[in-house]
């Protein structure tokens, strides 16, 4: 999971940035206790495992967008394409944050998208990259997508730090700034 400083330009720099992500969102997930998966700031929010769900699903879902197909044993029962696989897509991705709530389950789902997540990126070229995809009824290209992938992982990642602070429970790593790291 580090940086592949061999891949020049865009597609090096997003893989640097995706393996970022990935090894801090993945460490919060093990970080937070198991009893506390079921935690959520009010009874509107999204509990710890539904965030990590979300985030593992919605990646699934753009994956989809960008021409990786979803995992069929996550996605058995959704129609094959057209506006009605991505809707099968959406309803499958809100029962995953009913239904998928163990730790070990959120765990393993949320690393299962983001090495796909990142594999399929290592897969890409630029060509693909540059394709054009609908995304949301508007046309935009496959790299707008993962740039979204990243995005919403950092969004919901930054939701999850201020969960676990709430909690009493300090982020994984160590704070860059040498005067805060013994307070991280």
């Amino acid at each position: 999971m580090s940086p592949n400083p061999r891949i020049p330009g865009f597609r090096g720099e997003f893989l640097w940035e995706l393996e970022i992500a990935e090894r801090q969102v993945t460490a919060l997930a093990a970080a937070i206790p198991a009893d506390r998966y079921e935690w959520r700031p009010d009874s509107t929010a999204r509990s710890v495992s539904e965030v990590f769900v979300h985030i593992a699903a919605g990646t699934f879902m753009l994956l989809e967008v960008a021409g990786v197909t979803a995992p069929s044993d996550v996605y058995a029962r959704i129609p094959a394409d057209g506006p009605e696989r991505f809707l099968g897509l959406v309803r499958r991705n809100d029962e995953l944050e009913k239904t998928v709530r163990e730790k070990p389950d959120v765990v393993a789902l949320l690393k299962r998208s983001l090495v796909s997540a990142r594999q399929s990126f290592e897969q890409t070229d630029g060509a693909e990259l540059d394709q054009r995809v609908q995304f949301f009824g508007e046309e935009t290209t496959v790299r707008r997508v993962y740039l979204r992938l990243l995005a919403h992982t950092h969004e919901h990642m930054g939701q999850m730090i201020a969960y676990s602070r709430v909690n009493g429970i300090a982020a994984p790593w160590p704070d860059w700034r040498p005067d805060r790291r013994a307070r991280s």
